[in-house]
């Protein structure tokens, strides 16, 4: 036993099967009250099977406050679909559901599901010493493509130093199981996620990829080392992903598809499900960062190398000829200071762009564009944003109305792998 498994895990191992021996892929899956889950379990019982085994772990699960209709949702669900797993399982892919219906309310949530789920697979993949077993992280209201366990299998294998991926996702844009008012709303949400990455991709910016959670997958001791999954109640697969994304072998598997739930949520401060709430609800269009602050941003990220072994002269030359935008945020985050401590600290080029980002990662980025949003270049509707990125691309119009038509390009730029950037030469696969 190693020492995440004694010293980071919450529970001892929950499921007493033994593993097959030649398991080699876990899919594990959080239920919070979802009364269609055996709809996901059909659709994966339905992929066609990679060469190894495979395991699902369902977690079904509530905290120790939690609501009686929840409780009982819970329940039934739980006994369909233990009843649904012995009739299904089979000698090559096998369905393990658990309950814990009494988790502490301060910490219960999908992130802390998510941790027992990809815990366990830890505790089962280990025991077969499968260190790069893979752990593959789905939800119980979401779809794939019947590729989905081969094209992951496939995707490690091609790509052996890959700690961890994001999968290629798409929300249906039509269907029966939502009001149309559903399907509208999604487009300019997921419209948003794109044109969001694709305009750090322009700036240049070495960290832009997707972080859904429905939609990733890591291995296993790459999972134990980085300290395993957090216990978020929302935002859980940002800060999980963006450990292994800064390490530098992160991935993108783009021969499969997720496809996640529209639905609308009240259980999440952020996310999908609000954000589709907030527009059905809204007469004003959906906002987005504005693209002003991203053509900014890139004039920084192009200097980078050139602030590598500068005099204060020269660094204070470059830093005046920056836009003001950056300028006034990087006095906020006293970038003085913070760039003699990685000049002291590195002794290459290379080494210096690479310890800059470590600082200026994803949540500093973040930081940046809301500070530019709140001081210079206000969120604009993101058909608008979406439409000017495509033009400068494309050096033609787009139609910043039909939304539709732009998330279908957007789409398509996602399915083309990460650019070279920066740190391109770090370790990086794509």
């Amino acid at each position: 036993m190693n020492q995440y498994l004694q010293q980071r895990t919450l529970f001892a191992p929950l499921i007493y099967k033994k593993p097959s021996l030649n398991l080699g892929m876990v899919v594990v899956i959080p239920a919070f009250d979802e009364p269609f889950l055996l709809l996901s379990l059909m659709n994966l019982s339905r992929c066609t099977l990679p060469l190894c085994d495979v395991e699902v772990i369902v977690v079904i699960n509530n905290g120790e406050q939690a609501k009686a209709s929840i409780r009982q949702s819970n329940q039934e669900v739980y006994l369909q679909a233990l009843e649904w797993a012995k009739k299904n399982n089979k000698s090559r892919i096998k369905f393990h559901i658990i309950y814990l219906p009494d988790l502490p309310d301060k910490s219960a949530g999908v992130g802390l599901a998510r941790k027992i789920g990809m815990d366990e697979a830890c505790w089962r993949l280990m025991k077969l010493r499968k260190k790069k077993g893979i752990i593959v992280c789905f939800d119980a209201d979401s779809r794939c493509d019947t590729n989905y366990l081969l094209a992951l299998e496939d995707h490690f294998k091609a790509h052996p130093r890959s700690l961890a991926c994001s999968i290629y996702f798409e929300h249906p844009l039509h269907g029966v199981e939502h009001p149309d008012e559903v399907y509208a709303a999604i487009v300019p949400y997921e419209l948003h996620l794109r044109y969001y990455i694709q305009a750090q991709r322009l700036a240049g910016f070495p960290f832009a990829y997707h972080t859904v959670g429905s939609s990733m997958a890591v291995r296993c001791l790459a999972y134990q080392q980085q300290g395993g999954m957090n216990k978020r109640k929302a935002g859980e697969d940002f800060y999980f992903l963006h450990k292994f994304i800064s390490l530098g072998n992160f991935s993108e598997c783009l021969t499969t598809k997720v496809i996640p739930s529209p639905r609308p949520s009240h259980r999440v401060p952020f996310g999908t499900g609000k954000a589709v709430n907030e527009i059905m609800s809204s007469k004003e269009g959906y906002l987005t960062y504005n693209l002003s602050s991203f053509f900014d941003l890139k004039i920084l990220i192009d200097q980078v190398p050139a602030l590598y072994k500068t005099d204060p002269g020269q660094f204070d030359a470059i830093f005046e000829k920056l836009p003001a935008s950056v300028q006034a945020f990087l006095e906020q985050v006293d970038y003085q200071n913070k760039w003699r401590e990685i000049q002291a600290n590195t002794a290459s080029r290379k080494a210096f762009i690479t310890r800059f980002f470590k600082w200026f990662n994803a949540f500093m980025l973040m930081k940046y564009v809301h500070f530019a949003r709140d001081n210079y270049y206000p969120n604009v509707e993101v058909g608008e944003a979406a439409a000017r990125l495509l033009s400068h691309l494309h050096a033609c119009s787009f139609d910043s109305d039909n939304m539709s038509v732009l998330l279908n390009h957007y789409r398509k730029l996602d399915q083309q792998p990460m650019p070279k950037n920066l740190l391109s030469g770090r370790r990086r696969v794509t």
